[in-house]
């Protein structure tokens, strides 16, 4: 008896408790954009209801709206049982208090009692627009409109970035920004660079970017913790995290004679490069090192390149395997992923496309 209550005590102590809160803009910059802001958190929460049931992890969820005024729609209610944010979320004609709904949501998830169980927080905030209202009265005044709107200002920005600043190591806050103006503020009041990522409302593109993104980075966020991570600063941006343990433990070591990695010097299409270098072209045998937004398909492999962390220049080695998209977080479908900055490693993506146009001062790895 004695034996299975130690069992048993050990199995909780170790039950992952994940607490997130989703802090919405719903000021009139959004008047426009509600329904595909509602498609992205619906896609967000869908993944982490998803990846949850899967992990066997219990998830908990909490909703903020905000304009001018910032209000608690949901408290911590399990992530399966959330409706859609179609019945939640109305765009009002308020100003932004962007500040003030990010440290309030911080604030009230700090309440949360910790003893039992091993507790996670990720805050997620996803604006169209920028602040301009923190601290205004409830008649919504811009601080721009205020007479002491700039000191009022200064105050919450100092106020938002000493909370950053001071976060435990297994909180993460992130932050979805329409421009990248918006990303150079957010990383002033705290934001990691990684944990920032770029939406574009008002294009069909942009918005399955963004579902792309946040399905990404729920997946990620939750498949981290089974590896004892329990705070990131880099949810948006993938293989920043990528560590030589994941590698050595989880992928192959690709034999020295069976691939080749080129230096690009201009922008050729890949079949092209491939055979201008002197090797048979064939399809999937090539992978394009990530430099930028990428649409990655389910399909494609993935490898990775060392690094020396002294120089950044490779030392030649490359990994690959079946595990390296669950080490990077990506799901089985396809999503848009950023690249992170990694010191050891770079990410490679197989390229099935002849017509691919490289991008110079990259590299291809070419298997022979």
């Amino acid at each position: 008896m004695d034996a299975m209550s130690a069992t048993v005590k050990d199995r909780l102590k170790k039950h992952f408790v994940n607490h997130v809160a989703l802090v919405i803009d719903k000021s009139g910059s959004m008047q426009g954009h509600s329904e595909q802001l509602v498609r992205v958190v619906d896609e967000f929460v869908k993944g982490l209801a998803e990846e949850s049931d899967r992990l066997g992890h219990e998830t908990r969820i909490s909703l903020y709206a905000f304009d001018h005024l910032v209000e608690n729609l949901v408290w911590d209610m399990d992530v399966k049982h959330l409706p859609s944010m179609r019945g939640l979320y109305t765009v009002e004609n308020g100003a932004t208090a962007l500040i003030q709904a990010s440290v309030k949501a911080l604030d009230d998830l700090g309440h949360i009692w910790e003893e039992y169980g091993e507790h996670s927080f990720l805050q997620v905030v996803v604006t169209d627009g920028e602040e301009n209202a923190s601290g205004a009265d409830t008649t919504g005044s811009r601080h721009d409109l205020m007479p002491d709107g700039r000191a009022v200002l200064d105050e919450w920005r100092s106020r938002i970035a000493d909370k950053m600043n001071t976060l435990p190591g297994h909180w993460t806050s992130a932050i979805m920004v329409p421009n990248s103006l918006a990303k150079r503020t957010a990383q002033q009041y705290g934001f990691p660079t990684g944990n920032i990522s770029i939406w574009d409302a008002d294009s069909d593109q942009g918005v399955e970017e963004a579902i792309g993104a946040v399905k990404t980075a729920a997946t990620r966020f939750l498949r981290d913790r089974e590896h004892g991570v329990r705070g990131t600063r880099n949810l948006f941006a993938m293989g920043q995290d990528l560590s030589a343990a994941d590698v050595t433990s989880n992928l192959q070591a690709l034999n020295a004679g069976k691939y080749v990695l080129i230096p690009v010097d201009q922008p050729t299409s890949i079949r092209d490069f491939v055979t201008g270098a002197g090797h048979p072209y064939k399809t999937g045998c090539a992978f394009y090192e990530l430099s930028k937004r990428e649409k990655v398909q389910a399909n494609k492999q993935i490898a990775v390149a060392e690094k020396d962390p002294a120089t950044g220049r490779t030392t030649g080695k490359v990994f690959t395997g079946p595990a390296a998209r669950r080490l990077l977080g990506l799901p089985a479908t396809e999503v848009t992923v950023a690249p992170g900055s990694n010191d050891a490693y770079t990410v490679f993506v197989q390229s099935t496309s002849v017509n691919r146009k490289l991008v110079p001062g990259t590299r291809l790895l070419v298997l022979l």
